[in-house]
Parts: structure tokens; C-alpha cells; sequence
């Protein structure tokens, strides 16, 4: 049976299930302090939502842990992130809007999308398995498939890899990225990589790029055969 949800509950969904992926383990909680300053709203709000959260039987909530979605909760953050995808794909593929540009106007998109316009502009944009960052886009059940891609800072060098993704949504980042070609679907290998944290040297079809560790932890890549 599908749960009703308001759009405020469902960006705070997505707001965790986002904060979560950037965390190694898959059941590891995330602070409400963390999802107060991605949402940009108060603590005490957060604090609320969390109640009527746990009451749907959407996320768990451990006192000096945090919270952290359940099975449920998950394929319903992933049906929103669907939509945003979709919409993103959308405003790029048919739109013409630059990869910077869309993260928040998806976002704004999002709030009044029913499944009819979603399929919509789905089928619109191309039917795309990815966002222009190169998320995967997942189904309409909420089922992602990950790809079995890596950090560009744990890559080897003398190999090749094709780059999947980009964790950044800012928007002068992906400008910088976009400029030195470090784009979804774009191949590479590694040149050298300085220790410490120190810059890496990229090769790119014929030309070379040096980047700083902090950029690279942006980009994920998967070796090619």
C-alpha cells in the first residue's frame, strides 16, 4: 500500500538517505544535527519530523546515535530521488540547461511532481538511466542498483578507468570539473599521484590534468577493461 506522504517528508528522507551515502557502512546512523544543516531548518524541527518519521515506521532514531532509515523508508527516499533525477535529466537533455544549474531547480520541481508528470518527463528526456552527474536513476519500486565504482583517490595508476560520477552539486565545482573534462563517461588514467594528499596527474585521451586530492575525492571511477 502506498504511504502518503507530504513533499516536506519526503525531502527529509532524501535529506538522510543522502547523508548516508557518504557514510562506508549501510546501516550507519547520521546526526539530526547533520540533516538540520542540510535542509537549513532548525533543530528543533528536525526533532519533530523525526517523531512523525519513526511513527510511519520510516526511520529508526537511537538517542546519542541518530537516526537512519528503515527498508521502507529507504525505497520511499529512493522514489523521491528518482523524481529529482528524472528532473534533472529533464532540465538538461530537453531544457538545455548546463549540469550547474539544475540540482535546486529539481529540487523545487520535485514538490508538486505526480507519477503522470514524472513518467512524462522521463520518457521526455530520453528514458536516461543516469542524472547529468551520473547518479543512477532508480526504478519506480525505489530498487537502486550501485555501480561498483571507486573514489578517483583510491585508483590506481597505469590503468584505465572511465569516470561514473561526481559528489559535488556545486555549482562553480561542476563548472571546474566540466572545464578540465572530468565528466560522467569520460576515460582516464593515472599519471602520478604525490603523497600525502598531494595533487594528482591525470591523462585524459591525449591531453594532461593536474588536480588537488580534495577535487579528486569528488569523482568516481570504474576500471575498464
Amino acid at each position: 500500500m502506498a504511504i502518503d506522504l507530504s513533499p516536506t517528508m519526503r525531502d527529509y528522507l532524501v535529506g538522510i538517505y543522502r547523508l548516508s551515502e557518504h557514510i562506508d557502512t549501510d546501516d550507519a546512523f547520521v546526526g539530526t544535527s547533520s540533516l538540520a544543516d542540510m535542509l537549513d531548518v532548525s533543530p528543533p524541527a528536525v526533532n519533530r519530523m523525526v517523531i512523525r518519521l519513526k511513527d510511519q515506521g520510516l526511520l529508526e532514531h537511537t538517542p546519542y546515535q541518530g537516526i537512519r532509515l528503515t527498508v521502507n523508508g529507504k525505497c520511499e527516499a529512493l522514489k523521491q530521488l528518482r523524481n529529482h533525477r528524472i528532473a534533472e535529466a529533464f532540465l538538461v537533455n530537453v531544457m538545455q540547461f548546463g549540469w550547474h544549474e539544475v540540482h535546486d531547480e529539481a529540487d523545487r520541481l520535485c514538490q508538486g511532481m505526480t507519477d503522470t508528470i514524472s513518467a512524462r518527463m522521463f520518457e521526455m528526456a530520453g528514458h536516461p538511466a543516469f542524472c547529468p552527474h551520473g547518479e543512477p536513476i532508480p526504478t519506480v519500486e525505489g530498487v537502486l542498483s550501485e555501480p561498483a565504482d571507486i573514489l578517483l583517490i583510491d585508483a590506481q595508476t597505469e590503468t584505465q578507468y572511465e569516470i561514473t560520477r561526481v559528489r559535488t552539486r556545486e555549482s562553480d565545482r561542476l563548472e571546474y570539473l566540466a572545464a578540465l573534462g572530468l565528466v560522467p563517461s569520460k576515460r582516464l588514467s593515472i599519471i602520478h599521484q604525490a603523497p600525502f594528499n598531494g595533487p594528482i596527474q591525470l591523462k585524459i585521451g591525449s591531453e594532461y590534468r593536474i588536480i588537488g586530492h580534495n577535487l579528486a575525492e569528488l569523482i568516481k571511477v570504474l576500471a575498464t577493461a
